[in-house]
């Protein structure tokens, strides 16, 4: 097995929004706003190469939105997907599979370009993976919601033959994260605080535990409790799906990988007097 970073660029989003209930005098030392309480986040994904193989974890917020949707986001950065992709030898064509951890706009915005006045799914060789409930969810979308899930982001990859669903069991009762097998060496942690049913792949590699945090830890610096963002749709949710998940990552020496953190692309944890924290930073490569 081999995995790589896959860099998609960096975008802007309220810091406030960003960090929910805790105060800018706090938050505004993790993560420095702009003039416009603007900070700026990642779009990082991961590529897994095993048993031939090549499954892309997200893609990004896309490139086939007009400016006026652009222009919120502040897109800025040299990283592109297809330019991380070839840095690594690799073409979007190469791509067999791609695993959606939710289908909120920066997360899954990569997966339909436009061809002409067609929209068509960006990777033609592969397949494309969510969970029923989640899929409902946005296909449906609540109000709190509507604006991340965009029909042109979603219903193509439906409307292609690609999508095929995983089965999203239900949360155990003791409030650990409910685990599927994908493959050999790849599982799927359930949470359900940021939207519904929201997809974590645990992968074993080299002797460790990595996880992808998507947007349950979207930064090192939501390592603490209390730090929840307010897009998450049911904040005490949250609050114990990081609990549980924190005291299990600690205890097994997990390494995390962020999505969104543009300071740190990957870190592990230890147990202080406040609480459990950001340990050691690393990369993928340095593994």
């Amino acid at each position: 097995m081999n995995l790589y970073s896959i860099e998609t660029g960096n975008f802007k989003l309220d810091g406030g929004a960003m960090f929910g209930v805790v105060p800018k005098t706090m938050w505004q030392k993790i993560n420095p706003p702009d003039e416009n309480n603007l900070c700026t986040w990642a779009m990082r994904c991961l590529l897994i190469e095993h048993e031939g193989r090549l499954v892309l974890v997200d893609n990004g917020i896309g490139n086939k939105q007009d400016p006026k949707f652009f222009g919120h986001y502040y897109l800025h950065g040299d990283d592109t997907l297809d330019k991380s992709l070839a840095a690594h030898g690799f073409h979007r064509s190469d791509i067999t599979d791609v695993l959606l951890t939710h289908l909120h706009f920066d997360h899954c915005g990569g997966s339909i370009e436009r061809q002409g006045d067609k929209l068509v799914p960006a990777f033609a060789n592969a397949t494309y993976w969510s969970n029923e409930k989640h899929w409902q969810w946005a296909v449906q979308p609540n109000d709190r919601e509507k604006a991340s899930f965009l029909k042109e982001n979603i219903l193509p990859i439906q409307e292609s033959g690609q999508l095929r669903f995983v089965n999203a069991p239900e949360a155990p009762a003791d409030g650990r994260l409910a685990t599927v097998p994908l493959l050999e060496g790849v599982s799927l942690r359930f949470v359900n605080g940021h939207t519904e049913k929201m997809m974590l792949p645990q992968i074993e590699y080299k002797g460790r535990t990595i996880v992808f945090m998507a947007d349950l830890l979207p930064s090192a610096g939501h390592i603490p409790i209390a730090y929840v963002m307010a897009y998450d749709t049911r904040p005490l949710t949250s609050l114990q799906e990081k609990k549980s998940f924190l005291q299990e990552a600690a205890a097994g020496n997990y390494i995390l990988f962020f999505e969104h953190d543009h300071q740190r692309q990957c870190c592990e944890l230890v147990e202080t007097e406040k609480g459990i924290r950001m340990g050691r930073e690393l990369r993928i490569s340095d593994l």
